[in-house]
C-alpha cells in the first residue's frame, strides 16, 4: 500500500513513515497542502493521513478540495486538536476517521484497516496466484495455509505483480509500489528484488514464475 502523509512535524513524520514501513506501507510525505494536492494527481494513494495545523492552511480544507477533484481516497485526520467539537467538525467535513495525538501506531493501523474494509474501499480482499494466497491489506502470504516470510520490499513487488497477474507491469509502477518519491532508487535495485523473488518462489514451489519483458517491466504468470 502507498499512503500520503501531510504533516509539518518532521521528526514525527519520519518516525511514522518508518513505523508504517514495517507494515509494508510506502509513505510519501509533505508539509504543504499545495504539494499534497499535486501528489494526489500523480499517485493513486490507498489512504491519506492529514494534520490540521499546516504552514499553508487548515488541513480540513484539503478534504473538500480533494472530493471536488473526484479523489475519493480515504482520509484519516491525525491532530492535536482533539476536543469533541473539533472531532465532529473533522468528520462533518468528510474525514473518514479522526485520531488525536499522541496515538499508538497499532491504533492507527487498526483504524486504517477498518476504513479500508469498508465496501467502497475494499478491493481484492485476497489474491490467489499459483499455490499462493495473498492478503494485500494485512500483507500476508501463505502456501497451503503456511505463512511465508519475505523481506518487505520483495513482498511489495510480489503483491504488485500478483494483483496484475498475466499482465505486464511497468518498471515505474513496481518502483512506485516499493519506494516513496523522495528515495533515490539504484538502477538495478528492482532487478535485484525480482531475482531474489524468483529464487524464493521456485524453492517454495509457489506455482508462479516472473518473466522479464525487456525494456518494459515484468509479468507474473501461473505455471
Amino acid at each position: 500500500m502507498r499512503f500520503l502523509l501531510i504533516e509539518d512535524e518532521k521528526e514525527l513524520a519520519a518516525a511514522l513513515s518508518t513505523a508504517l514501513g514495517k507494515h509494508g506501507i510506502v509513505t510519501d510525505h509533505t508539509m504543504h497542502l499545495a504539494d499534497a494536492f499535486e501528489l494526489t494527481r500523480q499517485n493513486p494513494y490507498d489512504a491519506i493521513l492529514l494534520d490540521r495545523r499546516l504552514p499553508d492552511g487548515e488541513g480540513l480544507s484539503f478534504i473538500p478540495q480533494l472530493r471536488r477533484a473526484g479523489v475519493d481516497t480515504p482520509v484519516i485526520v491525525l491532530t492535536a486538536r482533539n476536543e469533541p467539537l473539533e472531532r465532529v467538525e473533522g468528520l462533518n467535513v468528510g474525514a473518514d476517521d479522526y485520531l488525536g495525538k499522541p496515538f499508538l501506531v497499532e491504533e492507527l493501523m487498526a483504524r486504517v484497516r477498518a476504513v479500508l474494509r469498508r465496501p467502497s474501499n475494499l478491493v481484492e480482499p485476497r489474491i490467489v496466484a499459483g499455490r499462493m494466497v495473498i492478503d494485500p491489506l494485512n500483507l500476508n502470504v501463505t502456501i497451503d495455509e503456511a505463512a511465508l516470510d519475505f523481506p518487505r520490499r520483495e513482498l511489495l513487488v510480489l503483491v504488485a505483480l500478483a494483483k496484475r497477474k498475466d499482465k505486464t507491469v511497468l518498471r515505474s509502477t513496481l518502483e512506485s509500489a516499493v519506494y516513496n518519491y523522495e528515495e533515490e532508487i539504484q538502477s538495478n535495485a528492482l532487478d535485484a528484488h525480482i531475482s531474489r523473488l524468483r529464487k524464493r518462489l521456485l524453492e517454495m514451489g509457489a506455482g508462479v514464475t516472473i518473466h522479464a519483458i525487456r525494456g518494459v517491466g515484468y509479468l507474473l504468470r501461473e505455471e
